[in-house]
C-alpha cells in the first residue's frame, strides 16, 4: 500500500487524538464488562493498533499498561509466525495465547491478537491483554513462588484461534474452562477482550473511511518516526560516557540467595546501549522473565524518565539492548516466570539510578519496588453455596521514589503500570474477608531533600473456616534506594496470625502453604519511596508539616 501521502501538524495531531481514542474505547469497554475485579477495578489490561507486517506497537491508549506496550509487540509477532505455520492470517480469525516466552510477561495475561482486514487487504493487527484470574497451575491466582517450572504456575496455551471465519470455537473454549478454579470469570473476562476488539475494528473502519486508508497509516508512520526522532534529541542532551549500577531481588522463592540485576548504560552521542551482561543467570525459582518482557520494562523505565515521547515503537528504535541468553532476563521455555512483576521492577529502578547518575535531575528514586501478589483462597460454608470455591488475588500499594521537583507519592501502585489498587469494599464485596486495617506506614519513605512517599499497612482478616494464604513479593531485605544523596526505604514485612501468634515467611518476601482459620489475619506493610537529595537539605516547613500529618515520627525528623 503505497503511504506517499503529504502530513500537515494539524492533521496529524488530529489523527492521533482519534486513533488514541480508539484504544482508550476498547480499554473502558474492557474495563466496564470484565468479570475479574483486576481487570474491572485494577485496569491490569491493554489495548492497541500494531503493524500489519512487523506487528511493532504503532498506537496504544491512555490508560492501558505500559508494560504491555513493548511486550505486546512481541505478542503479536507470534501470532504471526503461529498463522503463517497454519494458512496464514485469515479474515475472520481471532488468535488467543498466553505463552509468556514468545509474548512476554506471564501466563495470567491472556493476548487476543486480531488481524484487520480493509477490502481484503491485512491493513493492521488489532490486539487486546488482559489478566486473568486464575489459569489453573498448583496456587489458586497463580503467582506459586515455589514454581520450578512453566506448569506448575498455570496452563500453558500456545497460539490458537479462539474464533474461526467469525465463529467462537468450542473445542478451544472447553479447554480454557477445564484448567481454570474460576471458570465464570474466565468468560466473563474473554468475552470482555473480544467485545472491545470488535468495538475497535468498528471504530477504526469508520475512521478510515472518513480520512483514507493511506493518510491513516501515513498518520501512523509518522508518529512512530517522530518518537525516535524525540528520542535521539533527549538522549543527545547526556552528558557521553558509561553509568553503571546494581540491584538486588531477595531470592527466587526457592534458593535464599540474592539475585543480582546489573546495568551498563553507555550514552554516545544520541545513542543508548542498555547492557544487562552482567546479571545473574536463570534461576530455579519464579523471578525469571523472558528477553520480550526484558524490553517492555525498559520501554517503562524510559517512558517515565522521558515522558513527552509518543508511546509506540519509536521509543525503543533509538535504543540498543544487550541482553544475552540465559540470563534470568532473558530465560526461556521451561523455566518459571510468575513473578515476572518483581524482577521487571528491579530492571527500572537500576536504569533510573543510571540515569541519575548521568542526570540526576531526570530520574526518580526507587519505588517500593513489589506488587506484593497476595493469594487467599478457600471453599464457601453458607448453605446457598456451601463448598463453592473462592479465590482472593490482589496487589497491593506502596511508596514511590522522590523526585527533583517534589516528595514521592504515597500509597501509589507500581510504575509499571497505570492501574490502580482494587477498592477494599470491592474486595470485602466479592470474597468472605475484612480489612481491619488500611493506612499509611508512617516512617517509611527514605529521607532527603526530597522525601520517598509513604508505604501503606493493610491487614486482611478471613471469615471462612480456613483458607490457604500465598505471598509473592520483594524489597523484604533489600530496601528501595535513594539518589542524588537521597536515603533509603523501610523494607517489605510480611506477617501472618496463626494460632495467636504472628509469624513471617523464611525467606522475607515469598511464601506458600499458609493456613489460617476463621478470624485470623495476614498483615502487608509495605515499602515506601527512595529519597531524593540530601536529607540536611530538606526545608524545615516541609519536616513540620511531616511530623503534623503523622508522616514521620519524632524519631525520623
Amino acid at each position: 500500500m503505497s503511504v506517499d501521502v503529504t502530513m500537515d501538524p494539524v492533521t496529524l495531531a488530529v489523527l492521533k487524538g482519534r486513533l488514541e481514542q480508539i484504544a482508550d474505547e476498547m480499554d473502558a469497554t474492557l474495563y466496564r464488562s470484565a468479570f475479574n475485579p483486576i481487570i474491572a477495578e485494577a485496569h491490569d489490561a491493554c489495548h492497541g493498533i500494531y503493524d500489519g507486517q512487523s506487528g511493532d506497537t504503532l498506537i496504544q491508549g491512555k490508560s492501558g499498561l505500559p508494560v504491555f506496550v513493548g511486550a505486546m509487540a512481541f505478542a503479536v509477532r507470534a501470532a504471526i509466525k503461529a498463522a503463517n505455520e497454519r494458512q496464514g492470517m485469515q479474515d475472520g480469525d481471532i488468535w488467543l495465547f498466553n505463552d509468556p516466552y514468545e509474548g512476554g510477561t506471564h501466563a495470567n495475561d491472556f493476548k487476543i491478537v486480531r488481524p484487520f482486514f480493509r477490502n481484503g487487504q491485512l491493513f493492521c493487527f488489532m490486539a487486546s491483554a488482559a489478566h486473568w484470574h486464575d489459569v489453573g497451575g498448583a496456587v489458586p491466582g497463580n503467582y506459586n513462588p515455589g514454581a520450578t517450572e512453566c506448569w506448575q504456575e498455570a496452563v500453558q496455551i500456545p497460539p490458537v484461534r479462539i474464533v474461526r471465519k467469525g465463529e467462537m470455537d468450542d473445542d478451544v473454549l472447553a479447554i480454557l474452562r477445564a484448567n481454570t478454579r474460576q471458570p465464570d470469570s474466565m468468560w466473563g473476562d474473554l468475552n470482555g477482550q473480544l467485545a472491545a476488539l470488535e468495538l475497535g475494528a468498528r471504530r477504526l473502519n469508520d475512521l478510515l473511511d472518513e480520512y483514507s486508508d493511506a493518510l491513516v497509516l501515513q498518520s501512523m508512520l509518522e508518529l512512530r518516526a517522530r518518537a525516535f526522532k524525540l528520542m535521539r534529541e533527549h538522549i543527545s542532551e547526556l552528558p557521553n560516557g558509561t553509568y553503571s549500577f546494581d540491584d538486588v531481588l531477595d531470592n527466587d522463592g526457592v534458593n535464599n540467595v540474592y539475585l543480582n540485576i546489573c546495568l551498563d548504560m553507555t550514552i554516545q552521542n544520541d545513542r543508548m546501549t542498555l547492557d544487562f551482561s552482567r546479571t545473574s543467570k536463570a534461576c530455579a525459582g519464579p523471578v525469571n522473565i523472558s528477553r520480550a518482557t526484558s524490553v517492555a520494562a525498559c520501554y517503562v523505565a524510559l517512558k517515565h524518565v522521558f515522558p513527552d515521547v509518543p508511546a509506540n515503537a519509536g521509543v525503543l528504535d533509538a535504543v540498543e539492548f544487550v541482553i544475552p541468553d540465559g540470563l534470568v532476563i532473558s530465560a526461556k521455555h521451561p523455566k518459571p516466570v510468575g513473578g515476572y512483576t518483581e524482577t521487571i521492577l528491579r530492571m527500572i529502578d537500576v536504569i533510573f539510578s543510571a540515569t541519575a547518575l548521568a542526570d540526576p535531575n531526570l530520574a526518580v528514586a526507587h519505588a517500593y519496588g513489589t506488587i506484593n501478589a497476595l493469594s487467599i483462597a478457600g471453599h464457601r460454608s453458607d448453605e446457598k453455596r456451601n463448598g463453592q470455591r473462592w479465590v482472593m488475588f490482589s496487589f497491593f500499594g506502596g511508596g514511590h521514589g522522590g523526585h527533583s521537583h517534589g516528595d514521592g507519592l504515597s500509597h501509589g501502585n507500581a510504575p509499571i503500570s497505570t492501574a490502580t489498587i482494587p477498592p477494599l469494599e470491592i474486595l470485602e464485596a466479592a470474597y468472605p474477608v475484612r480489612f481491619t486495617q488500611w493506612a499509611l506506614r508512617a516512617d517509611s519513605g527514605g529521607k532527603g531533600q526530597y522525601r520517598g512517599g509513604l508505604g501503606a499497612i493493610y491487614e486482611i482478616e478471613v471469615l471462612e473456616d480456613g483458607a490457604d494464604v500465598f505471598i509473592f513479593g520483594e524489597r523484604g531485605k533489600a530496601s528501595p534506594k535513594g539518589i542524588a544523596g537521597g536515603e533509603q526505604a523501610k523494607a517489605n514485612v510480611f506477617s501472618y496470625l496463626n494460632n495467636g501468634q504472628w509469624y513471617k515467611p523464611p525467606m522475607a518476601s515469598k511464601m506458600m502453604g499458609i493456613h489460617i482459620q476463621r478470624g485470623e489475619r495476614v498483615r502487608l506493610e509495605t515499602p515506601g519511596g527512595g529519597g531524593w537529595g540530601k536529607a540536611e537539605d530538606r526545608d524545615a516547613k516541609a519536616i513540620a508539616h511531616d511530623m503534623a500529618m503523622g508522616y514521620i515520627t519524632g524519631d525520623a525528623s
